[in-house]
């Protein structure tokens, strides 16, 4: 499987991908599973390839995982990460004050259910953490509560850290964050 940093010719795959575990098109009994929240289209995934913030693990013609990893700048337009940024400054991780200079949103990550357990997610995040950490130390993200699997994923797997939590359109989140300095092991 080759991972790389997404360009133009890899969008309608990464779309292809993003609607089969998109929120809004996941049946109730598979978001158990997880499911993503974030909404992509092809003009908004060509600016976070522009920003070298999309990561895939592509085999073949089909990308098989994506990652997000883009600046809070990018990420200001929709209103979660607005609230977020709000609040960055209120949050001290790795003896840093978080400000929109020294971290970056990461999330969503998608992984097709065919490549799920095969260390997929590991690969992907250590591709996407390496290349982010010559531009930011800390990554920040968010969990919905309703998705306990990609809560497990980034805390048991990834070692991520909560930092807090937070409410959204009557939703809760977990906040979680990781220096991009530290492989993961």
């Amino acid at each position: 499987m080759e991972l790389r940093i997404a360009t133009l010719e890899d969008i309608e795959a990464v779309l292809r991908l993003h609607g089969k575990y998109h929120i809004d098109t996941v049946t109730e009994a598979d978001k158990k599973d997880g499911f993503v929240t974030t909404p992509f289209d092809a003009e908004i995934l060509a600016e976070l390839i522009a920003e070298k913030g999309l990561f895939i693990a592509k085999e073949d013609e089909d990308v098989l995982a994506y990652l997000m990893a883009a600046s809070w700048d990018f990420c200001s337009r929709w209103p979660i990460f607005a609230q977020m940024i709000k609040g960055l400054s209120q949050i001290e991780y790795g003896n840093l004050r978080l400000s929109k200079e020294n971290s970056y949103q990461y999330g969503p990550i998608c992984i097709d259910v065919s490549v799920r357990g095969t260390g997929v997610l590991k690969d992907i995040f250590e591709f996407s953490r390496i290349e982010m950490a010559k531009r930011y130390p800390v990554l920040v993200t968010f969990v919905n509560q309703v998705n306990p699997r990609s809560f497990a994923a980034h805390t048991r797997k990834l070692h991520l850290d909560v930092i807090s939590e937070f409410e959204f359109n009557e939703n809760r989140y977990w906040e979680l964050a990781y220096l991009t300095s530290k492989p993961v092991t």
